[in-house]
């Protein structure tokens, strides 16, 4: 299958383009900038290109089998020099801006597309109030809603994911393994309370693939793995990396590295759940992971 993956040269979607590489598909990257020179990735077919331009040419988007989309903002795209507000950047960037992008793909003839989205509107409605959280649910919607004969469409909805991507640098990840093995002096080692589901890059990867093959047009599926407690993902990496140690759970002061503002769920809550089973089947991904990727995590990052 000729595919498309827009945001092709980031965490998740890098990811899914040299999974699918590997697997023979003729895989295409999308994103604002070209990636790396000598990375994997950057040996793939490249087009630039923002999802958010008005100008975007649909033509270019003809000749595509299938489209993964993997891109969307969060936190780390704000502007922060006061030109927007939360509300008023996600719905921009997210409610309106995702699906008017999946609209030029069925308009370009594309036949089959997944949207890669978010988890917490299906295990915590509280989170709804938030944002963000509100504006990629009515993302998943408004995309899933384009979904006709000619135009297969379905969502997969992830929790917190974690992996490696060759060639590809994430400071959070460098930042944990430093963080768990005591070597930033100024924030204090401790755990949040609560917890959440995890999911690996390859379980995504495989979920990504089977909902484009064989997803249902128009659902939304929760994929996921793990129910660990933030104390015991954080004592995991620290085992990992080589200093194991005890967390003590507080919730007296931001966590450096797991701050309130993306427990999305609410500060201290605990989100676990079970994927259907019968979705895992249908969409083809493996579980039982994170143990052994946190593991190559640390020795990775």
């Amino acid at each position: 299958m000729k595919t498309l993956i827009v945001g092709g040269t980031g965490f998740a979607g890098g990811y899914a383009a040299l999974f699918l590489k590997n697997q023979g598909w003729d895989v295409t990257l999308m994103g604002r900038k070209a990636p790396g020179p000598g990375t994997e990735l950057g040996q793939l077919p490249f087009r630039q290109g923002d999802y958010l331009d008005p100008n975007f040419d649909v033509g270019s988007l003809e000749g595509y089998d299938g489209m993964i989309f993997a891109a969307g903002v969060d936190i780390t795209k704000f502007p922060t020099d006061g030109s927007e507000t939360f509300d008023s950047f996600y719905h921009r960037c997210n409610t309106v801006g995702m699906p008017a992008f999946f609209e030029k793909a069925k308009t370009a003839g594309i036949k089959r597309t997944v949207n890669l989205g978010s988890f917490y509107a299906h295990v915590a409605p509280q989170s709804l109030s938030d944002p963000y959280v509100a504006s990629r649910h009515a993302s998943c919607q408004n995309i899933r809603a384009l979904s006709g004969p000619d135009f297969n469409v379905c969502g997969i909805n992830a929790p917190f994911i974690l992996g490696r991507v060759p060639g590809l640098s994430v400071v959070h990840l460098s930042g944990m393994k430093a963080y768990v093995q005591g070597l930033i002096p100024e924030a204090p080692l401790f755990a949040p309370k609560g917890g959440t589901n995890h999911v690996t890059l390859e379980t995504v990867a495989e979920a990504l693939q089977g909902g484009l093959e064989r997803g249902e047009s128009g659902k939304a599926y929760l994929i996921g793995d793990a129910n660990y407690s933030w104390k015991e993902y954080l004592e995991r990496w620290a085992a990992a990396a080589g200093a194991p140690r005890a967390f003590e759970v507080r919730d007296d002061i931001e966590h450096p590295l797991l701050p309130s503002i993306i427990m999305y769920a609410g500060a201290g809550a605990t989100v676990s759940y079970v994927a259907p089973e019968d979705e895992r089947a249908l969409l083809g991904y493996g579980i039982d992971r994170m143990a052994d990727e946190i593991e190559a995590c640390a020795k990775h990052y």
